[in-house]
């Protein structure tokens, strides 16, 4: 005789205890929920994120230059004259953010395409290893600083407006309008004319807090990431600790000679500069946002 085998009934859940409010825990619910509407920040109300569509493109040509130090230079010799065997080392790209900071986009636009008074033919003159590099120091051409066209360049009313230094220097490849970081002559400043063209261009690999909310961020590196690197790595002067530590001793006294010996430190040991700048004409543009 066969044996059936049923399956065995599966168990049935458990009930759920009863619930047991008091007027203590009603109040407790009560307060909390309202409590987190309280805190709670409709959407509608946001600002809305900065403006990161890029507008405009404009190229930068950089080279080493073997021959601006040699010892028969003439005070009179630039370096277009000096650096007709230069090293090029490469193209940079940059997209610009024309809607979000659209005075200090047409004064950087202005600086690459104005014959004879632009960035072409002039030097990065500091570089941070692990940070940024600096170029567009005024000064005196034969000097390799730059000369702005006062006449065409608007004064930046951004440099004084809160939304312009929304965006971080997060990343390698950020362009920034230098203020807190301008490395130029306190003489040159004086001037009622004076136009700040100078600028830095983040280098990686980390970002550089330091600089957020204090250098207006406009643009970013599109093309030439490498170019960046390899400039990043270029030698530079550093002093020792001592020199350094007479140097602070020197200007808390405040000896005028302080600020002048701190203005080689980070210098790069090779003559870095921008064989050649301008805009690159596109059929479209506007591409899409992409925050640095």
């Amino acid at each position: 005789m066969s044996k059936s085998f049923s399956t065995p009934p599966l168990p049935l859940p458990l009930p759920h205890p009863p619930l047991h409010l008091t007027r203590r825990s009603f109040l407790l619910s009560t307060t909390t929920t309202t409590a987190a509407a309280s805190f709670a920040i409709p959407a509608a109300s946001l600002p809305p994120p900065p403006d990161t569509t890029i507008t405009d493109r404009v190229f930068m040509d950089f080279s080493i230059c073997p021959n601006y130090f040699k010892p028969d230079r003439t005070i009179s010799d630039d370096l277009a004259s000096l650096c007709a065997d230069s090293v090029p080392l490469g193209r940079l790209v940059l997209g610009l953010y024309g809607h979000l900071v659209p005075l200090t986009v047409a004064n950087f636009k202005s600086m690459c395409t104005a014959p004879g008074t632009s960035y072409r033919n002039t030097l990065v003159n500091k570089i941070f290893p692990g940070q940024y590099f600096l170029a567009g120091r005024q000064g005196r051409r034969d000097k390799g600083e730059v000369r702005p066209p006062l006449s065409e360049l608007a004064r930046n009313t951004e440099a004084v407006d809160s939304r312009a230094f929304l965006l971080r220097h997060s990343r390698a490849g950020v362009v920034s309008l230098c203020l807190s970081e301008n490395d130029d002559d306190e003489k040159i400043k004086m001037d009622p004319e004076y136009r700040n063209v100078e600028f830095l261009i983040t280098t990686g690999p980390g970002p550089c807090p330091q600089l957020d909310s204090k250098n207006i961020v406009f643009g970013t590196v599109l093309e030439g990431l490498d170019v960046v690197t390899t400039i990043a790595s270029i030698p530079t002067y550093k002093p020792s600790e001592r020199i350094r530590q007479l140097n602070d001793l020197a200007k808390f006294l405040g000896d005028d000679r302080a600020p002048n010996a701190r203005a080689i430190w980070n210098k790069p040991l090779k003559t870095v500069y921008i064989s050649d700048c301008g805009e690159l004409k596109v059929s479209k543009p506007t591409l899409s946002p992409s925050l640095p």
